[in-house]
């Protein structure tokens, strides 16, 4: 016999997906994600059911409210970070759990792009993009007007696309990686500085916790003389391996079998234009694969 409480966990666990899917967009955090997850299902079991005619709308509503309100938090937060600040990265191989119908607004340098938006704004354009949602449920969830949100939508595309190029396919992405591994690796001055576009960026974040760059380095010939320079206490002792990260391919380095780098990039025709280097041991706990 199927009990209340049986449909209240059976509802939720539908729409757990999509739940963690938007709140890790909204907020680029696995366990801040995880919490607001956690929330949801705490308020679902007491509210009152009955006046719900949908829940995976009303569940969705719910945590993208939240989300709104912890990202405003997040990013004051953010404010006092030590070094460059980077998403947390989510195996996507082995957690299918971000419930992306759509694997957009998901890459890491689509998320740091994303933090320039207004949460409202971040909601609107993740909810239509990653996820389809009909402008009109968009602007109930975030309760402004449908003309508001498809104004918000609009703004947010072609402000990203103003700042980002068209990318490689996820094949050339992970080719591309390997070659820059290997050329970091050998400290390869010509070889990085052919891999990276003219004006790359190169992010490093340790939040204060590890040795890192704490400025962002901008440009192919300073990019590679930092890379070169830490060659050796970078590399020695250390086991590099693949995996795929947010939907694309990550170098994940680890030492005496433990992780300690997962080193991203993004690039487009004109070669690599982003170099992320998560160096963060908080970020790098809830990474499910092994090295």
């Amino acid at each position: 016999m199927t009990t209340d409480l049986d449909r209240t966990a059976a509802d939720f666990a539908l729409a757990r997906p999509r739940l963690f899917g938007i709140a890790y967009r909204m907020l680029s955090s696995v366990q801040e994600a995880e919490d607001l997850v956690q929330d949801v299902w705490l308020k679902w079991q007491t509210y009152d059911r009955d006046t719900v005619r949908e829940p995976a709308a009303f569940l969705a509503t719910m945590i993208t409210r939240l989300a709104i309100n912890a990202s405003q938090t997040a990013r004051a937060r953010r404010e006092t970070y030590i070094g460059p600040w980077l998403p947390e990265p989510v195996d996507t191989s082995a957690d299918p759990t971000l419930g992306a119908e759509r694997g957009e607004a998901l890459e890491l340098a689509m998320l740091v792009l994303l933090e320039k938006l207004s949460p409202a704004q971040r909601a609107a354009y993740i909810l239509r993009e990653a996820f389809d949602y009909p402008y009109d449920q968009i602007a109930e969830i975030v309760q402004l007007s449908e003309a508001n949100v498809r104004q918000l939508v609009s703004r947010s595309r072609k402000r990203l696309a103003g700042e980002r190029r068209e990318q490689v396919s996820t094949d050339e992405q992970r080719k591309l990686l390997a070659t820059f591994m290997a050329a970091a690796q050998e400290g390869d001055l010509a070889a990085l500085v052919e891999l990276l576009a003219a004006d790359a960026v190169s992010y490093s974040d340790g939040g204060g916790i590890v040795r890192a760059t704490k400025l962002i380095l901008l440009g192919a010939d300073k990019i590679a003389k930092v890379i070169a320079a830490y060659k050796d206490s970078f590399w020695t002792g250390s086991e590099l391996t693949f995996a795929e990260t947010n939907g694309g391919w990550s170098a994940v380095v680890s030492r005496a079998g433990e992780v300690f780098a997962v080193i991203s990039i993004s690039a487009s025709a004109d070669g690599i234009d982003q170099v992320q280097w998560m160096l963060n041991p908080e970020k790098l706990a809830n990474l499910s694969f092994s090295s």
